[in-house]
């Protein structure tokens, strides 16, 4: 047995009293509602479409769509990108769009179809992105295919794909045809459901063009959507982080260029504009030999994004999607290659995600925006090794912990409810300098409906290090019922986690069919104890629970 050296154990000794000597509370008041619970977690994303389609990636996409009461809104990458359609890391392809000899166009939908079927097989809604640059219509081809793997340079990424069109008429067809072929085989309705997109972060080499010339593909692209459905919703530009100076003025200049510009075919003032969307990314890093998150990096992108399309008055109501919305920047960057990203197995991705999430909602509030989605670029990586460390929800067809948060998510509706905490960090705090005091971050997002109500609660710190459980007593206030039924769940080391379980197993680098079996049983979300019928006083409720650090749970309470 391993010695633990006596410097720990009063290292640890410390933490249990610091954390015990102080009762966490937290109230949630039923009759103080905040705003509509809007389902804007229930957007996800992925760099590799092909995916999609394949076995992994169907089983994930039909568990999402279950967990979920709305349908869910997906966002791919490469969805015009030339090649055969085999997936690769940071790749995909469709082979949409080639030319024959005399440099006529050949249009050909049938991987997009097969990604598109998936999607709407399950009542799933794509978040349709129009790009990237086909091969026969780029400015600059070759080298077209990267071949790209964690631990090579990232910028070999950016090849031909990434170039503006030679033919921008071209270019407008093939976005006309592409959704002229939707609505035949879709359907009007269901197509005038979808959000359109132009493009991923032109403000980075993902765009080898200038910010006007992403102005001029946009108003091409936006008249293509139109001229094929007039009720299409087109939007964009999905910029990298706006609290940065790059991202923050091609932001701007794209939102002036919308509302006050010529409009590069039409000759008139604005182009259509149905959506804004940015990205906004953590940053963790290695301290001491941990993980230390970042949430308040993530946060100030959100916030400053909020902050410009709210400084656009004609802007006020149009809603606004995170495009990206994650505690980093790689997906595809396992944790052999970038240990930073060592959180994404456990406990820590989850509390993370649910801390995140509630300080959204608050700075929507605060710039008093329409936030209606922010996508959680997470999926999976098929045939990968087990528990790599990239950003997924899944594994080998295994749900992570993570997406037991996204369940928890779906049981919570209605109205946005408040709620106070000792020891729940001021969500300006958390935007401002994150979550780095001494005491961890004991918070709650709650939520009122007809006939039932839900408190998430969690035990969040940056440091991803060892701590003792948090006491908390919850007060429940304005309850309209005089008899409920309160069930509880648990994402912690000992609920709701595959990545314990395979741990346990003694981390199998190919698992048995009864192992794989009782590691997709172990990610699930665990119930935490049994269903209890309580008596309220005064639509008051008062009760305590014990929750690990870095762990999630969720009440429920029906009547």
């Amino acid at each position: 047995m391993e010695k633990i050296p006596f410097v720990r154990i009063l290292i640890l000794w410390f933490c249990y009293i610091s954390v015990w000597g102080q009762n966490a509370t937290l109230t949630v008041d039923f009759g103080k509602e905040l705003g509509p619970m809007q389902p804007a977690w229930a957007w996800f994303g992925y760099d590799e479409p092909n995916y999609t389609y394949m076995k992994d990636g169907k089983k994930l996409l039909s568990e999402i769509a279950t967990l979920s009461p709305v349908p869910v809104y997906v966002r791919a990458h490469n969805l015009l990108t030339t090649g055969d359609g085999t997936p690769a890391l940071k790749w995909g392809s469709t082979n949409a769009y080639t030319e024959d000899a005399q440099g006529n166009p050949k249009y050909d939908w049938t991987i997009v179809d097969k990604i598109f079927d998936t999607y709407i097989g399950r009542g799933m809604k794509p978040l349709a992105q129009i790009g990237f640059m086909p091969e026969a219509l780029s400015t600059k081809p070759q080298p077209y295919q990267h071949h790209w793997v964690p631990g090579q340079p990232y910028n070999t990424i950016y090849t031909g794909w990434t170039y503006p069109p030679k033919d921008y008429k071209k270019w407008a067809e093939l976005v006309y045809q592409w959704v002229k072929h939707s609505v035949g085989r879709y359907g009007q309705k269901e197509v005038e459901s979808w959000y359109w997109e132009l493009w991923n972060e032109p403000d980075s080499p993902y765009w080898s063009g200038t910010v006007q010339e992403y102005c001029k593909l946009y108003d091409y692209s936006a008249d293509a959507v139109r001229r094929a459905l007039p009720t299409a919703k087109i939007g964009g530009p999905h910029v990298t982080g706006p609290s940065g100076r790059r991202g923050g003025n091609f932001l701007k200049t794209f939102l002036k260029h919308c509302t006050q510009d010529t409009n590069y075919v039409t000759g008139k003032i604005g182009t259509p504009l149905d959506f804004v969307a940015f990205h906004a990314k953590g940053s963790p890093k290695i301290v001491n030999n941990h993980v230390q998150m970042n949430m308040g990096t993530q946060l100030r992108d959100i916030s400053s994004g909020f902050e410009i399309v709210a400084s656009f008055p004609q802007l006020k109501n149009t809603p606004i999607v995170i495009g990206e919305s994650d505690p980093e920047g790689c997906a595809a960057c396992g944790m052999k290659t970038d240990p930073q990203n060592a959180y994404r197995n456990g406990t820590m991705y989850s509390s993370y995600t649910a801390a995140s999430f509630a300080r959204k909602y608050a700075l929507a509030d605060l710039h008093q925006v329409n936030f209606k989605g922010a996508v959680s670029w997470s999926f999976e990586f098929e045939d990968q090794p087990w528990f790599y460390g990239f950003r997924d929800l899944a594994t080998n067809g295994v749900d992570k912990p993570v997406l037991n948060v996204f369940r928890m998510f779906g049981m919570m509706n209605g109205k946005r409810v408040e709620v106070k905490g000792n020891m729940m960090y001021p969500t300006l705090t958390v935007r401002d300098s994150s979550i780095r005091r001494t005491t961890p971050d004991i918070g709650g997002l709650a939520t009122k409906d007809e006939g039932m109500a839900a408190v998430m609660l969690w035990n969040y710190h940056d440091d991803d290090v060892v701590a003792a459980p948090a006491i908390i007593e919850v007060t429940l206030k304005n309850i309209p019922s005089k008899r409920v039924k309160i069930s509880q769940y648990r994402i912690d080391n000992e609920h709701s986690n595959s990545y314990e379980m395979w741990k346990k197993m003694g981390s199998p680098t190919n698992p048995t069919p009864e192992q794989i079996t009782e590691l997709e049983k172990a990610g699930q979300l665990a119930p935490y104890g049994l269903p209890k019928n309580q008596t309220t006083k005064d639509g008051q409720l008062t009760f305590s629970t014990t929750l690990p650090r870095q762990g999630v749970g969720l009440v429920t309470l029906d009547w």
